[in-house]
């Protein structure tokens, strides 16, 4: 796809790179793709989304703890709490569960907002329908020189957010603030603690 040039280079860093697809046709190929790949457990997958998108915490955390029980391994989650690897791995889970939600949300990712940098943000297309929040997410592995339990890191994950003022492009972009949802995501090896407000 990239000799052909219907992918093209934007960025380049280390083992990172920033892709972009150049026509709608191959655009409509890899969404088929993806789809396909996640199908089997799309179901559940939509049992996260809209726990996500209702605010319901408590089905969020079973999903994901029932997810890396299952089907993560500790070589995924890396081998120490400072790796940031687990951070990147979880990031890219969570991103890949909301591949199907592009007709309710432009979704991005590591983009600066605020005084910082976001994890993942989903903007509502419709501004205007509060069936769909603006969401910010956060994502933070345990660092037991600063925090003691998963609790006290997904309270930094989601201080972090208020604190960097993330939810300054989506009110830019027109969503009213009462309807933007914050999570924090913590990590511990395969543990897993979501909580929002």
């Amino acid at each position: 796809v990239v000799s052909s040039e219907e992918l093209n280079l934007i960025r380049e860093s280390d083992n990172e790179y920033e892709l972009a697809l150049t026509n709608r046709e191959i655009l409509f190929m890899f969404r088929k793709m993806i789809l396909r790949w996640f199908s089997p457990a799309k179901r559940e997958t939509n049992e996260f989304i809209r726990a996500l998108i209702s605010g319901d915490i408590e089905s969020m955390n079973a999903y994901m703890n029932k997810v890396t029980l299952k089907t993560i391994s500790y070589f995924d989650t890396g081998n120490t709490p400072s790796d940031e690897e687990p951070e990147r791995f979880f990031h890219g889970f969570v991103l890949g569960l909301m591949v199907d939600q592009t007709e309710n949300y432009i979704i991005t990712s590591n983009r600066e907002s605020g005084y910082g940098r976001y994890d993942i943000m989903l903007e509502p297309i419709d501004k205007t329908n509060e069936k769909y929040p603006g969401i910010v997410i956060e994502f933070k592995v345990i660092n037991p020189r600063k925090e003691n339990s998963l609790e006290e890191t997904v309270a930094a994950a989601l201080k972090q957010i208020e604190e960097k003022n993330y939810n300054a492009e989506l009110i830019k972009r027109g969503v009213k603030e009462e309807n933007i949802h914050h999570y924090g995501f913590a990590f511990k090896g395969k543990e897993v603690l979501i909580d929002g407000r």
